[in-house]
């Protein structure tokens, strides 16, 4: 009996030494990061996941969702990261927030917007084109109404079509409010994209044949730097009026321009409590609009893996991602860049 439990304490004594000489990230449950399917959304996780797998050490994997449900998840610690998070949008992120379940870290991208937006020749043509003024007086979302003929859905003419973001992102949500509140749910369709690409795809093509086009967009994105576009003014933001659009369910909502755009970082509380340097790390992103703009044009044009922009971006950077990091971390990030992938 002594000698086989001498054996097995040996054996249990071999196995704990083999498990202590693992490398921490063999051992270690991965960083779930949400999977965002827009363009800035999936480079900025890209970028973020690099820097923790090489410079922390730590393993990563991404797990996909709509907005929604991965602002649910990350509530619920199902997933860690949200990589770009507009903050205060959504009830779901709103309500996780006051409870403590969530927090947004940093400042990310300063200067981002969105609204809804027509090219420019809808409204001032295009000379060189041949392309006419088809809606000159139109500014405001107020003036939709006498341009729906502009805008007309090919499906439904007698009403025009708004472009609107995929099922799911809490924007969707929004701009069907919008609709009703600005006195426009029966003279246009609220047009739902299929994905982030589908939209892009969606108003490019429109763009290239000079056909007219209104839509729901944002910053930071390829398109803005690709193409001259004009925002549609909104009446002036106001809170109460916000709340009515960001809910679904609300039968009366009012109108208002979306809340001003603040892009975070969404992690999980036992997150930022399990890794507080990685989230010190995230509170110090802050990714200059237009090198951003202008790797995701590059992403968007070449159509190539988010994974290999982020490396080039990291690459062609790295005064912007050094201010983020301690020295000894940034040195291993540096290190792995000139290794392949």
């Amino acid at each position: 009996m002594q000698g086989i439990r001498a054996l097995l304490l040996a054996s249990l004594t071999t196995l704990g030494l083999a498990a202590a000489s693992l490398p921490v990230s063999a051992a270690q449950a991965p960083i779930h990061f949400a999977d965002l399917n827009w363009e800035s959304g999936s480079l900025i996780t890209e970028v973020l996941r690099f820097i923790v797998e090489k410079g922390y050490g730590v393993p990563t994997d991404t797990l996909p969702g709509t907005t929604i449900t991965l602002e649910t998840a990350l509530a619920k610690n199902d997933i860690q990261v949200i990589g770009e998070e507009w903050a205060g949008r959504s009830p779901v992120w709103i309500k996780a927030e006051a409870e403590g379940k969530v927090v947004g870290l940093g400042d990310t991208v300063k200067g981002a917007t969105e609204g809804w937006w027509v090219p420019e020749y809808v409204v001032k043509g295009d000379p060189a084109r041949g392309i006419e003024p088809l809606a000159p007086e139109l500014r405001s979302v107020h003036d939709l109404v006498r341009y729906k003929d502009v805008f007309k859905d090919p499906e439904a003419p007698t009403k025009g079509r708004f472009l609107n973001s995929p099922i799911g992102w809490t924007s969707e949500v929004v701009n069907k409010q919008k609709l009703k509140a600005y006195g426009l749910e029966d003279s246009y369709v609220n047009f739902r994209s299929g994905s982030g690409a589908a939209l892009d795809a969606e108003i490019a093509s429109s763009i290239r044949r000079g056909k007219p086009i209104l839509f729901y967009y944002w910053s930071p994105t390829p398109l803005m730097g690709r193409f001259k576009l004009i925002q549609l003014e909104e009446p002036p933001f106001d809170a109460e009026a916000w709340n009515t659009l960001t809910d679904a369910e609300h039968p009366n909502p009012k109108p208002t321009r979306s809340l001003a755009s603040k892009l975070s970082i969404g992690v999980s509380t036992p997150f930022q409590q399990q890794y507080p340097q990685i989230s010190e790390f995230f509170a110090k992103v802050d990714f200059p609009i237009e090198p951003l703009n202008q790797a995701l044009a590059a992403m968007s044009e070449k159509h190539t893996p988010p994974r290999e922009v982020a490396r080039a971006f990291l690459k062609e950077h790295p005064q912007v991602w050094k201010a983020w990091l301690s020295e000894d971390v940034a040195q291993k990030v540096e290190a792995s860049l000139k290794q392949p992938d």
